[in-house]
């Protein structure tokens, strides 16, 4: 069959962004998709006056010629079939939102272009920054960035969870430390923990797609880290310092495991908590024995550095 290249899909799908990585890796799974756009924010004297969080644009080839309502059937079977895993693995309705969605067909242009003009350097800290990888950028003598071309990989350090495990890895974790990054995606934590000065760095995400974007990013940062496929429970080390931003029921989930890989007196951060969410994880980590050494909040999202006695 001739390719179909003339036009594209675009798909907006209201999700809890508490879940947008888990829905978008849906997408990216079982659909010929070029990309997604998780949120998009609009500033005004450096305040956010409109966001679109809660929807994400997903951007679908066309690739074989597939009919507008032969897509739209597969998605809508997709998403039944995904929707009932969720469901059966305790996530609420309302944890999961409505996944209604709407389906258009455009005219083809360079997407991604477009996408990439939402993007500019975010600042995580005043020592911290995140560059696309597509922006040239001057650096302060004393600021660390990181190099990133956002994509499949989760982690790009716009997203309050990222930036909470960034601000606790720089206050807490010192030089030299053994760094574990559980659930790396982009590789994001793990580069700046070897930046700031990491003796080794291991992470590891159960998604294999993410495995050599992780090591891409990695290599035009000029660090060495070691990804692999993998999960805490398969982990036989041990670490000064860990990082686990993951959903709050996965935290839950894997506390014991998360521990195990902890050295006496290390530290841990623990992200991807929405605020009414906060409870579970802390009835996980007071179970697991650990103590709290401080709780870090960006707007809706919690984030708990505790440490294994």
């Amino acid at each position: 069959m001739l390719k179909v290249e003339n036009f594209y899909y675009e798909l907006k799908l209201q999700i809890n962004p508490a879940i947008e990585d888990l829905v978008a890796e849906i997408f990216f799974e079982n659909f010929n998709c070029d990309g997604i756009v998780m949120s998009e924010e609009t500033y005004k004297d450096l305040e956010m006056v409109s966001t679109t969080e809660g929807t994400l644009r997903v951007f679908l080839k066309n690739e074989y010629g597939n009919s507008f309502e032969d897509l739209k059937y597969d998605i809508e079977n997709i998403l039944d079939v995904s929707r009932e895993e969720f469901l059966s693995r305790g996530l609420t309705e309302d944890e999961l939102g409505s996944w209604e969605f709407t389906l258009e067909e455009k005219k083809s242009e360079d997407w991604s272009k477009k996408w990439k003009e939402q993007w500019t350097v975010t600042h995580v800290t005043d020592k911290v920054a995140v560059v696309p990888d597509w922006i040239e950028y001057s650096p302060r003598p004393d600021e660390i960035t990181i190099k990133l071309e956002p994509g499949c990989a989760f982690g790009t350090g716009t997203h309050q969870t990222t930036q909470l495990c960034m601000k606790a890895l720089e206050k807490y974790m010192k030089l030299g430390d053994r760094v574990a990054d559980i659930g790396m995606g982009s590789g994001i934590l793990s580069i700046l923990a070897k930046k700031l000065g990491a003796s080794y760095v291991y992470g590891c995400d159960t998604d294999e797609t993410v495995i050599d974007v992780a090591r891409v990013n990695a290599d035009k940062n000029g660090v060495n880290c070691v990804f692999e496929l993998g999960s805490a429970d398969k982990i036989t080390d041990k670490f000064d310092f860990v990082v686990a931003n993951i959903l709050h029921f996965v935290l839950a989930e894997i506390m014991p495991d998360l521990k195990n890989i902890m050295k006496n007196g290390a530290k841990m951060s623990l992200s991807g908590i929405l605020d009414e969410k906060r409870q579970m994880v802390i009835d996980a980590y007071e179970k697991a024995g650990l103590e709290l050494v401080e709780e870090i909040k960006q707007d809706q999202w919690t984030s708990f550095v505790v440490r294994r006695k």
